[in-house]
């Protein structure tokens, strides 16, 4: 739970909060009821769950009417950079449990409620305000709560602007306060079921700017459609407790006197569902669970990706299996291996179509550790294992013999080669046009680091790996070791030159003592990798892509896309990988009692800080290399929050046995 109180840093109330519900769609907004990103909205729906995501209601405007004067419960941001209303100064504070909800304070009289959330039974979202009268307050008078909902009805990646063609024309339900909209024809009809009264008065919004859009080198201005007004009482004693919109996308209207019951309804089913879970990280793990075809899948990340192989895979570890949930484990693995092509998973889905994009080496790699992780623990029947090893086995064959990309075992020494010009395979995968950032064409680290794990994995069942996990084995100790450090090359056979190396100091070598079930390196060797990667690479917010004093170091991810691209691997610092280096870390400190208190002090402190910042009871996808190492990408990514867990999981176990 995160909760922010007066007096503010004003930089809090850019925070960001996040809803899902569970099939790709969510609402998202800030601690201060601005909308700073195109993403930022009530009403946003995956209409292909989890593709094909559209936003319907962006938000809206919302204020009280009394003694003659207008409160705002909401703050909007024009072109060039005027907010209007500034309702900032009234918010007396903010919390997300059990859901977002704010208290304005407007005078001694008027102390109102606000809270919004999103019902995954249902894919609701609802939004709830009530008085809290005192007694003063209870011979107040009229006091009046007034709400334009703000439209759009456009992909979640594009702006809107003001047309000819959007529809204002609401139809009405049986209740003075229940009304639909569809702005446009191809696009699901948006649903409003309140208990206040609505009057029609479209309008045009316009200039909305979105400074996180423009941080980024984006279009930001964007204009919406607000077709009515809605008007709720909040001072007659005969009215409901709580003023009550609920959003949908499906028609599952609620006659207008049932409106707050319902609300109440959908607020008690959602917070039992959420109370369920075994900790702050488990809930906010929960989000990133959704719905693809018949089974189930991971988004990588909010607001703004799908779901992606390689991030599945790593994720699952944490947010999962780690964590109990094998059930949805199970599920997500059996979904994913539907999906093999020639050896491989894919790399991610897009958000439009059917086609998965086969271009990663490692996500299929990241599968069998996972499937290593989930057969772990003994929940798998007979027929599931069965399954998961056959699609472990097609992987292994696909690699042995060659798939696309180059991706195949060497003859001569067993390490797995990958790569073609104009191609990224691996985790570090930015590309801008025709520019690989990073293309490590060859035999990346930490390729062959999961490359000989899932060698050795299948070993546990198919003796044949064996001999080639060994052949492997043997050629990294002798081929990857840098005599003048002790430390790993990042790539070998770099552009498949045979001998060639690439020093450049990497976090990718971390792979090779930690993160894995099988560490490659021992003792000294060990010891060497993480101290390197200690010293030269770690920051509070994970390990950064490349050491500060290499002439290719950004220390800065901000800028146009270009700048942003450029700078992804290439000094920015990952929060993810810090599961990795933790284990690592405690592995060449023999996991002694010491060493994991110091462990939770100094690496997973400042994480659990974090999730009071930024994507609120979440871990951002990235952060500046350089101090103060500002969050950055995403702010609510699944694999950053899920290695957390992960580590957690795994200092629990230790601490238990003693280990």
């Amino acid at each position: 739970m995160t909760r922010i109180e007066r007096p503010f840093d004003m930089t809090r109330l850019e925070d960001e909060w996040l809803e899902a519900d569970g099939f790709g769609g969510f609402a998202s907004g800030t601690v201060g009821t601005l909308r700073t990103r195109r993403y930022h909205a009530l009403l946003l729906t995956a209409t292909r769950a989890p593709g094909g995501r559209i936003v319907l209601v962006n938000g809206i405007e919302a204020w009280l009417e009394a003694h003659g004067e207008r409160y705002p419960l909401s703050m909007q941001r024009y072109v060039p950079d005027v907010l209007y209303p500034d309702a900032a100064s009234n918010v007396l504070d903010f919390t997300t449990e059990p859901w977002p909800t704010w208290r304005f304070q407007f005078d001694t009289e008027t102390l109102v409620t606000a809270e919004v959330f999103v019902s995954k039974a249902t894919r609701e979202t609802v939004l709830r305000w009530r008085w809290q009268r005192t007694q003063a307050a209870s011979q107040a008078g009229a006091l009046t709560l007034k709400v334009r909902p703000l439209l759009s009805g456009r992909d979640y990646h594009a702006l809107h602007h003001e047309n000819a063609a959007f529809d204002f024309s609401a139809q009405a339900g049986n209740d003075a306060g229940c009304v639909s909209w569809q702005p446009y024809g191809d696009l699901p009809r948006i649903h409003a079921t309140t208990n206040g009264v609505y009057t029609h008065a479209p309008d045009w919004y316009r200039n909305f700017c979105y400074v996180r859009e423009r941080e980024r080198g984006l279009d930001f201005s964007e204009d919406l459609a607000t077709p009515g007004v809605f008007s709720f009482n909040l001072a007659d004693a005969d009215a409901d407790a709580d003023a009550v919109m609920i959003l949908s996308a499906s028609d599952t209207t609620t006659a207008h006197a049932a409106a707050s019951s319902h609300a109440d309804q959908l607020a008690g089913v959602e917070q039992q569902r959420r109370h369920a879970f075994g900790s702050r990280l488990q809930r906010s793990a929960d989000a990133y669970v959704v719905q693809r075809n018949e089974g189930r899948t991971i988004l990588a990340g909010f607001p703004w990706f799908t779901d992606w192989g390689r991030d599945t895979f790593i994720a699952m570890r944490g947010l999962l299996i780690a964590s109990g949930r094998l059930d949805a484990a199970e599920a997500i693995l059996l979904e994913w291996s539907e999906t093999l092509s020639e050896g491989m998973l894919p790399n991610r889905f897009p958000d439009y179509g059917d086609a998965p994009e086969y271009n990663s080496v490692d996500a299929s790699l990241w599968f069998i550790v996972a499937v290593y992780d989930y057969l772990s623990t003994s929940h798998a029947s007979a027929a599931t294992m069965k399954r998961l090893q056959q699609a472990v086995e097609a992987i292994l064959a696909g690699y042995t013999q060659g798939t696309r990309f180059n991706i195949k075992a060497s003859a001569e020494d067993g390490l797995l080669c990958a790569g073609v010009p104009g191609m990224q395979l691996t985790w570090m995968d930015a590309k801008v046009g025709d520019w690989v950032v990073t293309p490590r064409i060859g035999k990346p680290v930490e390729v062959q680091a999961l490359w000989i794990n899932a060698l050795r994995i299948a070993a546990t069942w198919n003796p044949q790996w064996q001999r080639l996990a060994e052949q492997a084995l043997q050629a990294f100790l002798k081929r990857f070791i840098d005599p003048s450090t002790q430390t790993l090359f990042d790539n070998i056979d770099v552009d498949h030159v045979t001998g060639t190396v690439d020093r450049s100091i990497r976090p990718n070598q971390i792979f090779a003592v930690g993160g894995l079930p099988f560490a490659l390196l021992e003792g000294a060797a060990a010891r060497a990798v993480v101290d390197q990667v200690e010293a030269q690479l770690l920051t509070p917010l994970g390990l950064r892509t490349l050491a500060p004093l290499d002439p290719a170091y950004r220390g800065r991810y901000s800028g146009a896309p270009y700048e942003r691209d450029g700078a992804y691997h290439q000094g920015t610092a990952w929060p993810w990988l810090l599961g990795p280096f933790v284990e690592a870390w405690l592995r060449v400190r023999d996991n002694s009692p010491d060493a994991r208190r110091e462990a939770r002090t100094r690496f997973l402190d400042p994480l659990y800080a974090h999730l009071d910042h930024a994507g609120l009871d979440h871990i951002s996808e990235i952060a500046d290399g350089d101090a103060p190492h500002a969050p950055a990408g995403t702010p609510f990514q699944a694999w950053s929050l899920g290695e957390l867990l992960r580590i957690e999981h795994l200092l629990a176990g230790l601490d238990r046995t003693g280990a």
